[in-house]
């Protein structure tokens, strides 16, 4: 069986080229979309990533500032950043950056974003208008799953679906989305018993557990879609994800790659989401 790859490169464009005119359009009214990303944490790979959003809002006519408030930031810090971030009326989208400092967790200080400028959908107001149905940001790379898999033509209503991995950030977001696409959901996890015999059963499975290699041919049916969200680091220093792409070759249906899959298509719709917000507040 040939395994088809569900690369996420030609949505990406799609989506950046309908959110640089839309920015545009703001940016010609005197409003160009401004999004601040907060970071307290001295992590390379987190580095990285703020100037990957970095240059990805410049290419699309978005500003993009950054506080960084050092590794040692406490919470009460970084919620007043947050805070003050909301109130002002020139910032459209606050982003916080994780990794946190020791002893700080996300959901102590998430709260202190606004959900009218929660693009990437992590505070507890965001997850509960997700979790009702209401109008909101959901966070960008649960969204990229189901936006990659809809423009593959991969449907979604009456079909079983293997989430693997319960976070707030990816697994839990993810079952919501899911379940308003008609989708039948079975969530996942480290006490899961008999993981594979459960994987095996589902039309798709979603790997977002971050363990390298986790899912195996043995975790996949003959003919099933799979879609990686895992962003590891392997031996050799390169990305790769929470699927063994070698064991599912040729007899899943359909495999996202890692690179190139779920990642290109979550940043798309985080910008999206900045333009959506400053949209909004100037309606």
């Amino acid at each position: 069986m040939d395994t088809i790859s569900l690369i996420g490169k030609e949505l990406a464009a799609a989506l950046n080229s309908d959110t640089a005119e839309r920015a545009a359009a703001l940016t010609e009214r005197g409003a160009a979309p401004r999004l601040v990303l907060v970071v307290a944490n001295d992590d390379p790979a987190s580095g990285w990533y703020v100037k990957s959003l970095q240059r990805a809002a410049g290419r699309l006519g978005i500003d993009c500032d950054t506080v960084d408030l050092g590794a040692t930031a406490t919470a009460d810090a970084i919620r007043s950043q947050l805070r003050g971030l909301c109130a002002d009326i020139a910032v459209d989208a606050v982003m916080l950056q994780t990794p946190l400092p020791d002893g700080v967790a996300l959901q102590d200080v998430s709260s202190a974003i606004a959900a009218a400028k929660d693009v990437d959908g992590v505070s507890p107001h965001s997850l509960g208008l997700l979790a009702t149905g209401l109008p909101g940001f959901p966070p960008a790379t649960s969204e990229a799953v189901v936006e990659l898999a809809k423009h593959h033509d991969i449907p979604l209503a009456g079909k079983h679906v293997a989430v693997v991995g319960r976070s707030n950030v990816v697994g839990k977001p993810l079952a919501q989305l899911l379940l308003a696409e008609d989708a039948t959901v079975t969530v996942c996890h480290s006490r899961t018993t008999d993981l594979p015999a459960v994987t095996a059963a589902a039309d798709i499975v979603v790997a977002a557990a971050g363990r390298a290699g986790l899912i195996t041919g043995d975790h996949v049916r003959e003919g099933a879609v799979v879609i990686d969200v895992g962003t590891n680091e392997g031996p050799d220093g390169k990305i790769v994800g929470d699927v063994d792409a070698a064991s599912v070759q040729g007899k899943a249906g359909a495999l996202s790659p890692v690179p190139g899959g779920v990642g290109p298509v979550t940043t798309a719709l985080l910008m999206r989401h900045v333009v959506r917000a400053a949209e909004a507040s100037r309606a």
